[in-house]
C-alpha cells in the first residue's frame, strides 16, 4: 500500500534528509506502518531516531544542521507535541536553522467515513482551531498536507525555503485521514528545488565601501555568525591579513575568527563596559550578527562610518532593532568578502605603512589580551574558577574536539577563554531558550561520528536541557559525549538583570534574588540512571584536571560522562574572585 505518509517518507529521503527526530503518537500510523514495511523492503529512508522529549528531538535537529548546513525533520504529537517544542522552536528560528517539523492533526471524520477516522477519545481533545498558528511567529513557512497528490511537492518547497537565506525552521501538518489515503507515485526532479543563490553586495557600491575602509585610520570587524560557513572564515582571515583590520567577536556563536589569529581582539557577551577597540574605531564593518553592541553599555563614536552586512540586515523578526549604518546590504558573507578581497586585489590606494602600523599596534594588543586571560586562569586558592576551569578544557582537549557554549553567565568566559581557532569547532545556540546543549550534542555527534564532543553548559540550562531523556538518547544511539556543568548552584543571570536595573535595591541588599536551587541536586548521576553516563562531582581545583581526563577517556571508549564542577555559588559576594581580577589589573 502507497500512502501518503510513504511519499511523505520518501520526499525527505530524497531531499537528503538523513535523520527523522520523532516523538510518535496516534496521528502517525501512517508513518509507523510506511517504516515497518520500507524496513522489511530494505527501502532506503531517513534513519529516525526515538526522542522522549520533542525539545531534545528539536535541537538535536538544530546541532546536526549547525554542523552540516543540511536541514533534518523533526515529527511530533500533534498540538500537544508541537507546544512542547517550547524554546527549541524559538532557538531555531533566532539561530536560523534550516530544519523542517512536521505534526500530524485530528482527525476530521468520526463516523468510519475514511480510513484513519476518530477511534480514541483524545482525538477530540486534541482538537483546535489554528494548529499552525502555535508556531507561525517563529517558522518561515507552514502549510497542511490535503493529499498524496501533492505531498512531495509541499516537502520539496518547505526545505527549498528552510535552506534559502536567512534560513530558518518551517512547519507542515497533516491529519491521519489525509497521511492514511491511497496515491500514486510521484517523480520529482530534485535540482529544480534547490534554495535561492546567495547575495551579494551590489557592484556600484563595493568601490564605495573599498574606498572607505581603505581610507580608515582604526578599521574595525564585528561578527557573531559569519561562521557557518567555514570559507567565510577563509575570506575574513584574507581581509583582516591584507589591510590588519582587527576583529572583535560579539556573542559568537560560531567560530568566526581564529583566536591564536594577531588580530583578534577578543568577544564579548553582557559585560556593563565599553570595549575602546570599538569607541576608537573610525570604520566598523558589521559582518552577521544580531546584536553587534548594546549601545547603552558599549557602542561606537557617533564618527565612526558603519556598513552593515548581513543575510538579514532589517532584522524583521525583530520589532525593537535599528544600528544606524552608512549603508546596509543583504548579502551572504562569503561572498561578500569575496568581492572585497578580489577587488582589493587590484585596489592601488593601501597605504602599506599605515598598514604596518596597525599590525604591530593590534598584535601587540592581542599578546596583551592572551595575557590577561592567562592571569585570570592562575588562581591560588582551591576553589574553582570559571577561567581555570574553561583553561582545563583547552588544555586538555584535541583539534579533533567540537565545542557547545551554553554557559550564560559563563558564556563571555567560555568564548574567550576556550580559544577556538579551527572553524567549525565552536558553537553556541545562537538564540534565548535554555537547554540547547543537549539535544545539540547528540545531533552534532551524528553528523560528525568521529568529533569529540564537549558541552560547556551552566546548572541551569543543564536542567533545562531535559538530561534524562538526553542521556537515554545518548546510550541507545550511540552518540557519547561529554558534558561540564558550570555549577554555582542557580541562576546568575536574573541576579545580574536585576542588579543591573537596581544596583541599590531591596533584592541586593537583601540578598533575596529567588534564584538558588539550594539544596543541590547530584545532578551528573541524573545521566548516569537514564543512559549510563561515567558520572563525576567535582569541588577542588586540585581534582579537576583528572576528572576531565577521565570524562574524556570514557567518552573515547563509547560512555558519555557528565562532569559537575562546582564554581562559586550564585550568592556568593565573589571577594576572592574580586581579588584575583583586581591583582591582573
Amino acid at each position: 500500500m502507497y500512502t501518503t505518509g510513504t511519499a511523505f517518507l520518501e520526499a525527505l529521503q530524497e531531499a537528503g534528509v538523513s535523520y527523522i527526530f520523532a516523538n510518535l503518537g496516534s496521528d502517525h500510523p501512517s508513518i509507523i506502518e510506511s517504516l515497518a514495511i520500507a524496513k522489511q523492503e530494505n527501502k532506503e529512508l531517513p534513519t529516525l531516531i526515538t526522542c522522549p522529549h520533542e525539545f531534545v528531538a528539536l535541537s538535536a535537529a538544530h546541532g546536526y544542521a549547525q554542523a552540516t548546513g543540511e536541514p533534518q525533520a523533526v515529527i511530533v504529537h500533534v498540538e500537544c507535541g508541537t507546544q512542547n517544542l517550547g524554546g527549541a522552536i524559538h532557538n531555531a528560528a533566532k539561530s536560523r536553522v534550516p530544519v523542517l517539523v512536521f505534526a500530524g492533526a485530528s482527525p476530521y471524520t468520526q463516523e468510519n467515513e475514511l480510513i484513519g477516522g476518530r477511534n480514541e477519545f483524545i482525538h477530540w481533545i486534541q482538537d483546535v482551531f489554528d494548529q499552525r498558528g502555535i508556531m507561525r511567529g517563529y517558522t518561515k513557512y507552514d502549510n497542511e498536507i490535503r493529499t498524496g497528490a501533492n505531498v512531495k511537492q509541499l516537502v520539496h518547497r518547505s526545505l527549498q525555503i528552510a535552506k534559502s537565506d536567512p534560513m530558518g525552521p518551517v512547519y507542515l501538518m497533516g491529519p491521519r485521514e489525509a497521511m492514511e489515503e491511497k496515491t500514486k507515485p510521484v517523480t520529482i526532479q530534485k535540482e529544480l528545488w534547490e534554495p535561492i543563490s546567495p547575495g551579494a553586495i551590489p557592484p556600484p557600491k563595493i568601490e564605495e565601501l573599498i574606498n572607505d575602509l581603505v581610507a580608515a585610520k582604526k578599521p574595525l570587524i564585528v561578527t557573531s555568525y559569519l561562521g557557518r560557513n567555514p570559507e567565510a572564515v577563509k575570506e575574513l582571515v584574507r581581509l583582516s591579513n591584507r589591510l590588519a583590520i582587527p576583529v572583535i567577536e560579539s556573542i559568537p556563536h560560531h567560530m568566526n575568527f581564529p583566536a591564536d589569529h594577531s588580530m583578534h581582539c577578543g568577544s564579548y557577551w553582557n559585560e556593563p563596559n565599553q570595549v575602546d577597540i570599538l569607541s576608537e574605531a573610525d570604520f566598523v564593518l558589521v559582518l552577521d550578527s544580531d546584536v553587534p553592541w548594546i549601545p547603552m553599555k558599549n557602542k561606537p563614536s557617533d564618527s565612526a562610518t558603519v556598513y552593515y552586512i548581513d543575510v538579514d540586515p532589517l532584522k524583521e523578526q525583530m520589532p525593537l532593532w535599528y544600528i544606524p549604518s552608512k549603508r546596509f546590504f543583504k548579502a551572504d558573507s562569503y561572498t561578500a568578502l569575496k568581492q572585497l578581497n578580489d577587488h582589493l586585489e587590484e585596489h592601488g590606494k593601501i597605504d602599506q605603512k599605515m598598514v604596518s602600523q596597525r599590525w604591530s599596534k593590534y598584535s601587540e594588543f592581542h599578546e596583551h589580551k592572551k595575557e590577561e586571560r592567562l592571569l585570570l586562569e592562575q588562581a591560588e586558592n582551591d576553589f574553582i574558577t570559571p577561567e581555570y576551569l574553561t583553561a582545563c578544557v583547552r588544555e586538555l582537549m584535541d583539534e579533533d574536539t567540537i565545542i557547545l557554549n551554553e554557559g550564560i553567565t559563563n558564556y563571555g568566559v567560555i568564548s574567550n577563554h576556550i580559544e577556538a581557532s579551527i572553524p567549525g569547532s565552536y558553537y553556541g545556540s545562537g538564540a534565548g531558550s535554555l537547554g540547547w546543549n543537549g539535544g545539540a550534542a547528540i545531533g552534532m555527534k551524528l553528523a560528525k561520528p568521529d568529533k569529540t564532543i564537549i558541552s560547556l553548559t551552566g546548572d541551569g540550562s543543564y536542567l533545562f536541557s531535559i538530561p534524562a531523556s538526553v542521556h537515554w538518547m545518548a546510550k541507545r544511539y550511540n552518540t557519547p559525549f561529554l558534558t561540564i556543568i558550570y555549577n554555582n548552584q542557580g541562576w546568575r543571570a536574573p541576579k545580574n538583570s536585576t542588579l543591573g536595573v537596581h544596583p541599590h535595591g531591596i533584592a541586593n541588599a537583601t540578598q533575596d534574588f529567588y534564584v538558588n536551587f539550594d539544596p543541590t541536586a547530584d545532578l551528573s548521576t541524573i545521566a548516569a540512571a537514564a543512559g549510563d553516563a561515567h558520572a563525576i562531582t567535582v569541588k577542588k581545583r586540585s581534582d579537576l584536571k583528572n576528572a576531565i581526563k577521565a570524562g574524556l577517556m570514557q567518552v573515547k571508549n563509547g560512555r558519555a560522562a557528565v562532569i559537575d564542577v562546582y564554581i562559586p555559588h550564585v550568592y556568593s559576594d565573589k571577594n576572592e574572585i574580586t581579588n584575583v581580577k583586581e591583582t591582573v589589573k
